[in-house]
């Protein structure tokens, strides 16, 4: 008797899976047959999908929300769609796309138009990432313009930073006593020396 699973993914662990998951258990999937990923789709390296395919025997069936949950690559998509139909023989169902479900395109009309279908949306995942990522450059790129900064705030020095790299090269205090006057960090303590140094052989 073949037995039904789903699998849900989102990008990170700030996302919520529980849209996806609600789709899948009103297709009758118990919520112990769900396996979950919480990691972005550029790879397959992820563990509730390698434990789900280890299971997975001819004859299941898979429901997923939408294809991209798969993953975002063209070519990996149709990968993995095509171990998951033609290797282990599973059956799919993509949710949102009814035309997606291996079920009903066993005939040769049927599984073509499934294939073309595939093909066209696993594109479109792909070309809306490039898209997002293209965007979020833009985005980036306007926003320094305008003054934005971004990632962490640079860790600032005393105004005596050069009496104190003077002091700790001459052995005057330890490594430990200039981290200490500085408030930085030992990495962010090197760095700021590496820093002041290039800008005096500079000068």
């Amino acid at each position: 008797m073949c037995k039904v699973y789903g699998y849900a993914r989102v990008s990170s662990v700030n996302q919520n899976e529980e849209r996806q998951i609600v789709a899948i258990m009103e297709k009758g999937v118990h919520a112990n047959n769900i396996f979950i990923d919480k990691q972005s789709g550029k790879d397959f390296n992820r563990p509730g999908y390698i434990e789900l395919i280890n299971i997975l025997e001819e004859g299941d069936l898979l429901y997923i929300l939408s294809i991209d949950r798969l993953g975002r690559d063209y070519s990996e998509i149709q990968n993995q769609w095509r171990i998951l139909t033609k290797e282990l023989k599973v059956d799919i169902c993509v949710i949102d796309m009814p035309l997606l479900d291996t079920r009903n395109g066993k005939s040769l009309m049927g599984t073509f138009i499934a294939d073309l279908v595939l093909q066209i949306l696993s594109f479109v995942a792909e070309n809306e990432r490039s898209n997002i990522k293209a965007r979020q450059a833009q985005g980036i790129l306007a926003a320094k313009q305008k003054g934005v900064s971004f990632g962490r705030p640079r860790v600032s020095v005393p105004n005596d930073f050069d009496k104190i790299i003077f002091e700790w090269e001459n052995k005057k205090i330890t490594l430990n006593e200039a981290i200490n006057k500085c408030n930085v960090s030992k990495a962010t303590f090197y760095r700021r020396v590496k820093e002041y140094k290039w800008k005096n052989i500079k000068n």
